[in-house]
């Protein structure tokens, strides 16, 4: 809808040339402005193939022609030590004075998938590995979309899917996680694709796999838990169980060495202090001034965010408001995880899309989608990650220290707004939202409630 103007008593009751219209100086920006507009909506493919393009051309040139995509440098060349028996001794070298030497932290299986990655050159590792990202991202802007909003008609949802995933290909954890070669966005991407799957064994087998190349998307087994869907909860486990015999059957000594010793050693994967850690974890160290670990006041943090979190999860399940429970529990996985880096807060994206498609508004939805954009789009972590002599060091000013909580303080607050009362979208009457995860059994349907005790 065109913006209209307002007129003084006694002037046109409506803009045009006719009546006078707006003033002249106003009209020019005004109908630019319009006209992109429109030409955004009527060609919204064009508008994300050129973003594409462009974050391809500044992702891929620099990662050729210097050193870039450092993590998918190390998938790469430390795959082929899971047949030498060495992969968690490996570390990769690279010039560079914020750069340590790169360990892998993923389990065997993982590599046992990377293996391929060492069979091609590396320019075209890096483009498909990117192009793939970018797809990756549009699915999952799609299955967010979808299960916000599912009774969207065909025609609108593509437009949204396209136009939102051009504008969030340049937020902070999107454009980092490309930058460095993530598998971040291609995870978020399977476990939203599996969750939306009527089948169980489909479901389960997308988080299955994603809980076997990173163990963090376990976590979503707690979605399958809270919608009473038994069989994925089950798929979910036996697959990942397969993963981790599949990793030890094709490497015993590494799989010992990783499930035995280095899963729990945060410190291996990097500097828990560095801003770039947004877990409650490394928030509260750059605090406190040095690694808080399991102590008492990281379980003071902790556990109010974790209830916080399961209260939502409950919430938004009991009112079938399928993305806000999906992006609770993966909120619940961020927080509380040792090390989240910027990258890994890919899931901010489903909370923008479900603070923005939310009908009923509520203040903390305003303030959520607010710190939001500020965060995601002013890349804060970024500057703050310039602004710190040493990511090995966890004293900083008090004003660097409180801005390191941006992430936390965003989940926090979006938590919140999925649980107010009426935050979730509401289906015209007679016409409830059917999905196919829906029909799944064991599934929760819509306007359905779980017993009182």
């Amino acid at each position: 809808m065109s913006p209209t103007v307002r007129y003084p008593a006694g002037g046109p009751a409506a803009g045009g040339p006719a009546a006078g219209g707006a003033p002249e100086d106003a009209r020019p920006g005004r109908r630019r402005i319009e006209a992109v507009r429109r030409a955004t909506a009527r060609r919204p493919g064009t508008v994300l193939l050129l973003a594409a393009a462009v974050m391809l051309l500044l992702v891929w040139i620099p990662a050729c022609l210097r050193v870039g995509m450092v993590d998918l440098r190390v998938y790469r060349t430390a795959a082929p030590h899971l047949l030498s028996g060495d992969l968690y001794a490996f570390r990769l070298r690279l010039a560079g004075p914020d750069l340590f030497p790169l360990p892998f932290t993923y389990p065997p299986f993982a590599a046992v998938l990377f293996l391929p990655l060492s069979w091609v050159t590396w320019p075209l590792v890096s483009a498909v590995w990117t192009a793939a990202s970018v797809l990756a991202l549009c699915v999952l802007v799609h299955c967010c979309l979808r299960m916000a909003d599912p009774a969207a008609p065909a025609a609108r949802h593509r437009r949204r899917v396209l136009l939102w995933s051009a504008a969030l290909l340049w937020t902070e954890p999107v454009a980092v996680t490309l930058a460095l070669g993530q598998i971040n966005l291609l995870l978020a991407a399977c476990v939203a694709f599996a969750v939306e799957r009527r089948s169980a064994a489909a479901a389960g087998l997308g988080t299955g796999l994603a809980a076997g190349v990173k163990l963090v998307p376990a976590v979503t087994g707690l979605y399958f838990l809270v919608h009473r869907r038994w069989s994925a909860l089950w798929w979910s486990g036996a697959v990942f169980a397969a993963t981790v015999a599949a990793g030890w059957w094709a490497a015993p000594r590494p799989a010992a060495d990783f499930w035995l010793h280095a899963v729990g050693e945060a410190a291996r994967v990097g500097p828990v202090g560095s801003v770039l850690n947004q877990s409650v974890r490394g928030a509260l160290s750059r605090t406190l001034g040095h690694d808080v670990g399991w102590s008492a006041p990281w379980w003071a943090c902790a556990v109010p965010a974790a209830l916080l979190a399961l209260a939502a999860v409950v919430r938004t399940a009991r009112r079938a408001d399928r993305l806000g429970a999906l992006l609770a529990v993966q909120l619940l996985g961020l927080l509380i995880s040792p090390i989240s880096w910027c990258h890994h807060w890919i899931w901010s994206v489903a909370a923008v899309l479900w603070l923005t498609h939310t009908p009923h508004r509520t203040r903390f939805g305003t303030a959520a989608l607010t710190a939001w954009g500020l965060a995601l789009a002013g890349y804060l972590i970024h500057w703050l990650a310039l602004a710190q002599a040493d990511i090995w060091e966890f004293g900083r000013p008090w004003y660097l220290a409180a801005l390191g909580w941006s992430y936390p303080v965003c989940a926090v607050l979006t938590l919140v707004a999925l649980l107010l009362p009426g935050a979730g979208r509401s289906a015209p009457a007679g016409h409830p939202p059917v999905s196919r995860a829906d029909h799944a059994p064991g599934a929760l349907r819509t306007g359905e409630t779980y017993p009182r005790a």
